[in-house]
């Protein structure tokens, strides 16, 4: 599973993925690089279903309140050396099973923000599953009348030289790009991917209301359902 990014992305590609999805998550104008489940009407035993991964959730961040015992346990850091508002720490075998099976005490991913003196405090938990997952599977997952899953969609790679058009305001490539579609990605002498990464959702269980356990909008806390380093852990299509 450990390829991290698609067939013909170089390293430095996923940097510019992480930038660019920092930006789809504040910026509602680039719909067209991420899907959303609904929020369904909820049914008998979806809260009870939700609560439940809630509470295996914190049954399986309690032995990582000590981010070193997490990387003693084969944990890795997304991109530790870059500024974000909250840290992957990343189970690859987690990750992998995930695919098949879902065991809420095996998130993919440890959430921890940065603190003051270079260490971590463990703030929540990433579950994922495959990129061909139907919205009725992940739902046996965790209820989409409780949580919004989401998947990050139609990247363009720019062609060589123009790197440079994944930012700003009109940026053509990338997450923040306009280009959308294979067809405007060739056209533009770009590589198109219909998919990055599989889908994703964030749980924060040490929260108290429901709208921050399961928060997609980030605010002081750190809390970042939208996906700003979830590559880890992620298979490709």
């Amino acid at each position: 599973m450990h390829a991290r990014v698609p067939r013909g992305l170089a390293p430095w590609t996923t940097l510019i993925l992480l930038i660019g999805s920092m930006a789809v998550a504040m910026d509602s104008s680039m719909s067209g690089h991420m899907v959303m489940t609904a929020l369904r009407p909820p049914v008998p035993g979806d809260q009870q279903k939700a609560d439940a991964v809630v509470a295996a959730a914190k049954t399986a961040m309690e032995p990582y309140k000590d981010y070193r015992k997490a990387l003693a346990d084969g944990y890795r850091i997304f991109l530790p050396d870059i500024p974000q508002p909250q840290y992957h720490f990343t189970n690859y075998d987690n990750g992998l099973a995930a695919r098949t099976h879902f065991d809420p005490l095996k998130p993919t991913s440890l959430l921890y923000r940065k603190t003051a003196d270079g260490g971590y405090t463990l703030i929540g938990a990433m579950y994922t599953d495959r990129v061909a997952a139907t919205e009725e599977e992940i739902n046996e997952r965790i209820p989409l009348s409780i949580a919004r899953w989401h998947q990050h969609i139609n990247f363009c790679k720019a062609p060589e030289g123009q790197k440079a058009a994944y930012f700003g305001p009109q940026a053509k490539f990338g997450l923040l790009g306009s280009i959308t579609t294979q067809e405007g990605c060739e056209a533009a002498g770009g590589r198109f991917y219909p998919h990055l990464f599989g889908w994703m959702v964030h749980v924060y269980p040490y929260e108290t209301s429901a709208s921050k356990i399961w928060s997609t909008n980030d605010d002081e806390e750190g809390h970042d359902n939208m996906d700003r380093g979830t590559m880890p852990g992620m298979k490709m299509n």
